[in-house]
């Protein structure tokens, strides 16, 4: 039981992580093998997916297990949606083999994570909840494509709220600057936010997207991209934040 928990969770993930650029379908395109097909044809020219055609028959197999997957939770009542994303026509097997996160590898690695003092400062009765999107604090969705860097993602997420907070500017920041260039992770092969935050604060900010932006994939750091005077500088309050 505990393991079919795990499958559909992993394929919920699967599809709903990449919702940029997803087709929609109606029960009409699930009707038959002959809609599901075209379906499967209209999603393939979308993303740019080809398959030999001895693979096409496996794949668009999968295809259809997962749409209607999509289908049935969607029709769930929860309080999110799935959508067929370029990653449709994969098995549970073969997303987590590409994308399952290595945190808790990097995690027994590093050791337990210090627990620090923290305190709101000036803060007098504040809301039960804040959506920080409907305040304009967070960037469109992005994709990390075929590169484990969802650590550098989530640090790069959380600076630009945080700058968005303090500055009023809502600045899509690097992540490949964080790939790249913080050596206490391994890029592509994984990392820990709060390896992200130390580099940020022991070199003074992070640049843009739009100067250093993201391949997918391990690279050289490019000291080049990265001159302080384009960076976004993030003052930490010893007192409030400490990511040591």
């Amino acid at each position: 039981m505990e393991c079919n928990k795990v499958f559909v969770l992993s394929i919920s993930l699967a599809l709903f992580i990449g919702v940029v650029n997803c087709i929609d379908f109606t029960e009409k395109d699930l009707a038959t093998d002959k809609s599901l097909w075209d379906l499967y044809e209209r999603w393939g020219s979308q993303h740019m997916v080809s398959r030999a055609p001895d693979e096409k028959t496996k794949r668009f197999n999968v295809f259809k297990y997962n749409v209607n997957h999509i289908n049935q939770v969607n029709q769930m009542g929860k309080p999110y949606k799935l959508k067929l994303n370029e990653f449709a026509d994969m098995t549970n097997h073969e997303f987590k083999a590409g994308f399952d996160s290595k945190i808790l590898h990097f995690r027994m690695l590093k050791g337990k994570r210090r627990q620090t003092p923290f305190t709101h400062a000036k803060t007098t009765d504040p809301p039960p909840s804040i959506d920080w999107r409907a305040n304009g604090a967070v960037n469109p969705i992005k994709n990390q494509g075929r590169c484990g860097s969802c650590w550098a993602f989530s640090t790069i997420v959380g600076v630009e709220g945080i700058n968005k907070i303090k500055t009023n500017q809502l600045v899509s920041l690097s992540e490949q600057e964080l790939v790249d260039c913080e050596t206490d992770c391994e890029g592509c092969n994984g990392g820990l936010m709060e390896n992200g935050y130390e580099f940020i604060k022991e070199t003074g900010g992070v640049t843009t997207e739009q100067i250093y932006p993201y391949f997918a994939r391990n690279g050289r750091c490019d000291i080049s991209k990265v001159p302080l005077m384009l960076r976004v500088e993030l003052k930490f309050h010893s007192k409030m934040v400490d990511f040591a």
